[in-house]
């Protein structure tokens, strides 16, 4: 079952650019699927780095002079190269052909931005246009259930559909919105042997991780402090490693699109939390592998955290999507007044108590000193939100 994504147009909009298209995102976020999909009415050609029978090919037509390298490879209309962070060389090989001007547009897949934003982006400065594809957006969850049109307006979802709705948003705050996870009935294995197989492959082959089992249990830890403010000195202290290597991993796994960070917002040095952030995971169903923990709200102590993980990753895919054109930011006082989030763009300013229910009073600190309303988003009305 495909679920139609909605990168889909944006990827076919790119493919009239003369540029390099870099297509980013998590391992299994369905990168590949896509491709597939748009090649389908494309003469197009796909060599996956990931298997060496691939990248020998790729290293052997390197060494002819670009023309020639394509017509080796049949002369396709596109041509995708899947896993590029695995060549370093993959970089320099596609700008030589982009500078030669061959007529064959060249997309570049990567799970990881460790290398492949670092080494081949470098090369392609100027010459490649950047997409991230996170892990299905709510919309995209939504448009293929059985009971929901596009015909149906939010009003009338939250109305007439409001149990739908609810089953559907829980689930998905259990087990995520990885494209496999959607569409499988062995959910929790799935996520299961994608935390212990495949998610973390690309930190685990990178030469700045010494202990993959200490990346584990970072990653534990930090599943377990999902909306809390998290101090490196308290983790290393907890790993028995330095500082400066928590840090090292965590930006290996912000990287490889596992987790995210929310910085405090401020502009009064004096009497708002500067230093501090929060780390989220962009998929909550990931989050509750590590933790192997399935079960549904009413047996869980965690749900109002799990809650603003979820919308907080829902708003910034979206973002992702639309080209981070957003900062998101969490804000708080010396005296404990506290906003959930804060999304700042070049010409707005928004702010959000995530609740899954209204019960807590809003933070008026923020509203007095910014001048910025304070929304609550609930189980009630997040669709306004995300959809």
């Amino acid at each position: 079952m495909y679920i139609h994504r909605i990168a889909e147009s944006k990827i076919k909009n790119l493919l009239i650019s003369p540029k390099v298209i870099i297509l980013l995102g998590a391992r299994q976020v369905g990168k590949t699927t896509l491709i597939q999909r748009i090649i389908r009415h494309n003469k197009g050609l796909v060599l996956n780095l990931d298997i060496e029978v691939d990248k020998a090919r790729l290293l052997g037509i390197s060494h002819l002079a670009p023309k020639d390298a394509i017509r080796s490879l049949g002369n396709p209309s596109l041509f995708i190269i899947d896993e590029a962070q695995r060549l370093p060389e993959a970089g320099r090989i596609v700008k030589g052909w982009f500078d030669s001007k061959i007529k064959t547009k060249i997309v570049l897949l990567g799970s990881s931005s460790l290398n492949l934003l670092s080494r081949s982006a470098e090369s392609l400065t100027g010459r490649n246009v950047k997409l991230f594809l996170p892990p299905l957006l709510f919309s995209e969850v939504l448009s293929p259930q059985p009971w929901y049109s596009e015909k149906l307006t939010s009003d009338i979802l939250k109305q007439d559909f409001h149990n739908q709705l609810d089953a559907l948003i829980q689930e998905q705050m259990i087990y995520g919105s990885y494209p496999e996870t959607v569409v499988t009935s062995q959910k929790q294995q799935y996520l299961l042997n994608l935390v212990s197989d495949y998610l973390l492959k690309d930190v685990f082959q990178s030469t700045l991780i010494n202990s993959p089992d200490t990346v584990k249990k970072l990653l534990l830890l930090l599943a377990h402090q999902i909306g809390s403010e998290v101090s490196l000195t308290e983790l290393a202290n907890n790993l028995q490693i330095s500082r400066v290597t928590v840090e090292k991993y965590l930006d290996l796994l912000e990287r490889s699109f596992v987790i995210f960070r929310l910085p405090a917002f401020s502009n009064n040095l004096r009497k708002e939390i500067v230093k501090s952030h929060k780390i989220f995971f962009w998929d909550t169903g990931v989050r509750n592998a590590i933790l192997k923990d399935f079960n549904f709200s009413g047996f869980r102590n965690d749900f109002g955290l799990l809650w603003e993980n979820w919308v907080i990753a829902e708003l910034a895919k979206k973002d992702l999507l639309e080209g981070q054109l957003n900062n998101f930011y969490f804000w708080r006082t010396m005296n404990g007044s506290e906003v959930d989030l804060i999304i700042k763009g070049s010409s707005t300013f928004k702010a959000y108590e995530i609740k899954w229910s209204k019960e807590r009073q809003i933070c008026k600190a923020f509203t007095n000193r910014y001048h910025v309303p304070v929304k609550t988003i609930s189980k009630n009305n997040v669709i306004d939100f995300i959809l």
